[in-house]
């Protein structure tokens, strides 16, 4: 009997913040069961946010337009109103007959209230008509046949633009960036509208296109705490530029260092008693910051350390936006076991079944020879790889580098190849002339070879891959953005394995012999083990926002281009 009378008043069987027992439902009478209900469901909602129409106690509205006033507006003002895509709005109403779509309060009251929350996504208000919109919504039983004619189009493009935003980005990375690969993501933002209002369900429709990865929300809740903590600092002491401080030295920046050292948190002391001495106390509290903030822990005092300090609460926040603009970017389907690598973080993570289940430092690109961002798949695993060196080190390194000394091949272990494979006599080429960028340069397994014992393949345009190095001690530098673009890892050799596990005939044993043996050894994967190259500089962690030195200085550029133009 309750489920018949929750259907009869058409009122969800879900979220209810109360209890009837089987016993008083069949009992009571029914007009006591109906107040109670009204009453109940009036409880539900009294925590979430009204509508702008209810909030303005406006008379509900069930026919804000007809499809004939559509069709005149838009043939008698076709550059008005200003809409963003206003051919993607004409194409719908055409397909659609010209019928108006928003007669519907709650699909109006759901829209406006996500254009109002698009901050927690990092996106604007503003961006959405919202101005617009809250005027024309709080007066919209007064408004004249016209403005509503302009509320129905204005609440079309915005929802167009909203769910296109959230689904792939404001911004087109492969626009911004060479080194960007990830395909962009698609969406069909006038069939997500048909769908939504065919459902009346604006927020699922919403919901279904925004990003749903674990560092996504993570990003979201530190928006809020600094929404909640307020973005602006008491003060922000800014410490000029200058040359290189080191422990010990004096520097006249130095008292500015102890005060915003102290404005953050890390220096416990007194600022005002530091004079110009980078004293022992001083030292410890730019590590410790240095240590957070993926900077190499050093107490050196250069520009990445003094640049990082000078970031504010509200630059901070911009940082936050940023990443979230990133991550909708990003594939929305990783995989269910996939390979993350978080480029500036210099961390790679391995995720089965959304559980991480085991992580690696890394090295990656320079400033100048960047690891570009994309998505692959993982073929095949090589021991004992020969390093075959890539066109651009080619280019800078190979050839200048024995222009300068005729044993440079030699002593790196390097051979030479033609086009048809054969050795070529390195005191046979003419170094001044085209001929040596034609040729491939390959150096064969042995200690010294940069690719260590493995390599993990996922063939991509870039030749980027996971490998192995006999720098072991590289890897304990906290800033480690030293590589040529492919990324080194600590214990390459246990990933590789991972990945083989599901082999038997690869166990311990076998693998050793093929390492001992010395032979180049290319074993396929059998395994679905996806790899993504991400950039991310920002991440919730522990209820804690840590944020990571942007080594590819992206940010300040991209907040540039994302924030609102007034």
């Amino acid at each position: 009997m309750r489920m018949n009378l929750i259907r009869t008043l058409g009122l969800p069987n879900a979220n209810y913040h109360y209890h009837l027992s089987i016993d008083f439902v069949m009992r009571a009478p029914l007009v006591i069961i109906l107040l109670g209900l009204f009453l109940l469901w009036g409880c539900k909602n009294e925590n979430e946010t009204p509508g702008i129409e209810e909030r303005n106690e406006v008379k509900e509205i069930g026919s804000l337009t007809k499809a004939g006033r559509i069709e005149d507006f838009l043939e008698k003002s076709p550059n008005e109103p200003k809409l963003y895509n206003s051919q993607a709005v004409l194409s719908f109403y055409e397909e659609n007959d010209f019928a108006p779509i928003w007669n519907n309060r709650k699909l109006r009251e759901e829209l406006y209230r996500n254009i109002e929350n698009a901050e927690d996504e990092g996106l604007f208000f503003e961006d959405y008509h919202g101005e617009a919109l809250k005027d024309l919504l709080s007066s919209i039983d007064s408004n004249s046949k016209a403005e509503n004619d302009y509320l129905e189009l204005l609440l079309t493009d915005s929802f167009l633009r909203l769910s296109e935003d959230l689904a792939t980005g404001k911004l087109n990375p492969k626009e911004l960036y060479q080194i960007w690969g990830t395909p962009l993501n698609q969406i069909d933002p006038t069939g997500l509208l048909n769908k939504a209002i065919s459902e009346e369900d604006i927020q699922k429709a919403l919901d279904s296109v925004r990003p749903d990865h674990i560092v996504y929300h993570g990003l979201k809740k530190a928006l809020r705490q600094f929404k909640r903590f307020g973005i602006e600092e008491d003060s922000a002491t800014q410490i000029g530029s200058g040359k290189l401080i080191r422990p010990g030295e004096s520097d006249e920046r130095m008292r500015s260092v102890a005060q915003r050292l102290s404005e953050l948190g890390y220096f416990k002391g007194e600022p005002d008693s530091v004079k110009t001495n980078y004293n022992e106390e001083v030292q410890e509290a730019v590590k410790a910051f240095q240590q957070e903030h993926g900077l190499q822990v050093d107490a050196l005092l250069g520009n990445s350390t003094i640049q990082n300090l000078n970031l504010t609460r509200r630059d901070r926040y911009h940082q936050i936006i940023v990443n979230l603009e990133r991550w909708r970017w990003y594939p929305r389907d990783l995989g269910e076991h996939y390979i993350i690598i978080n480029i500036p973080d210099y961390r790679l993570s391995v995720v089965k079944n959304r559980d991480t289940i085991r992580s690696h430092r890394i090295m990656v690109g320079t400033q100048v020879r960047k690891t570009p961002v994309f998505s692959d798949q993982v073929q095949y695993i090589v021991y004992n790889p020969t390093w075959t060196i890539p066109p651009t080190i080619k280019k800078n390194d190979v050839i200048p580098g024995v222009k300068r000394d005729p044993a440079y091949l030699r002593k790196r272990g390097l051979r030479i190849y033609d086009s048809q494979g054969s050795t070529v006599d390195p005191s046979t080429v003419d170094w001044s002339s085209s001929k040596p960028l034609s040729y491939t340069y390959r150096q064969h397994p042995g200690a010294s070879n940069p690719l260590g014992m493995v390599k993990i393949i996922y063939p991509n345009e870039y030749m980027i891959y996971l490998h192995d190095t006999p720098s072991k001690d590289l890897f304990e530098k906290n800033a480690r953005a030293q590589s040529s673009g492919c990324v080194r890892v600590q214990d390459a050799l246990g990933l590789a394995r991972y990945i083989l596990s599901d082999q038997e005939k690869y166990d311990d044993k076998k693998i050793e012999e093929i390492i001992q043996s010395g032979k180049t050894t290319e074993i396929p994967v059998t395994q679905d083990v996806r790899v993504h190259h991400f950039y991310w500089t920002a991440i919730n962690e522990k209820d804690t926002i840590r944020f990571i030195d942007d080594i590819y200085n992206l940010d300040k550029n991209l907040w540039e281009r994302l924030k609102p133009e007034n």
